[in-house]
């Protein structure tokens, strides 16, 4: 069966965005793109909130016809320009990006994924969609890059959770000082 990853960064006092939405913070460079590509070898569906969205698919189209992109950032584009996205949303009617479509009911969309055969499915932010994948229990992993930056406020990784116990399943330092965990759920049933 295929697993849902909620894969997020986060600032070490629990932040996923600064007190004005700012990323300006998120940790980059050739060893977590390494990371990236090599937990992106198990993934063929990506999931997104509406917040999201927009700022990435708009981003990462931009980048493939930027002749100056970083080449990281083009081969990612280049993998999420053929990887299926779709977008969660109950406002949104229409998108214009050929490997995305929209879906409005989560609980039921990945519990249908779950099922079909493929690799896994990420779920790239956090916020209150992740808190909501969360709160339904469709979560099977949670990995989490911590940046080595104390942002003081801001966006909190997650919203309205009960609490869950998770299983360490792998631990990776950073040459940057970052730090990538990665947990799978654990309700202790």
């Amino acid at each position: 069966m295929r697993k849902l990853i909620v894969s997020v960064e986060m600032s070490l006092d629990g932040y996923i965005a600064g007190p004005n939405g700012e990323g300006d913070w998120i940790s980059s460079g050739e060893e977590i793109w390494n990371h990236m590509f090599n937990d992106l070898a198990d993934v063929d569906t990506v999931l997104l909130g509406s917040n999201t969205y927009s700022e990435y698919a708009s981003y990462w189209r931009s980048i493939l016809t930027d002749p100056d992109a970083d080449p990281n950032e083009r081969k990612y584009a280049q993998w999420a320009e053929r990887t299926p996205h779709i977008l969660f949303s109950k406002t949104v009617q229409s998108i214009d990006w050929a490997n995305s479509r929209i879906a409005r009911d989560p609980h039921a969309e990945v519990t249908s994924l779950k099922q079909q055969s493929g690799k896994n499915i990420v779920a790239w932010g956090a916020g209150e969609f992740a808190s909501a994948l969360f709160r339904m229990g469709l979560v099977d992993e949670l990995r989490i890059t911590i940046a080595p930056v104390l942002l003081g406020g801001g966006l909190p990784l997650f919203q309205g959770i009960d609490r869950t116990k998770l299983k360490a399943i792998e631990v990776r330092r950073l040459e940057n000082s970052a730090v990538i965990l990665r947990y799978e759920m654990n309700t202790g049933k």
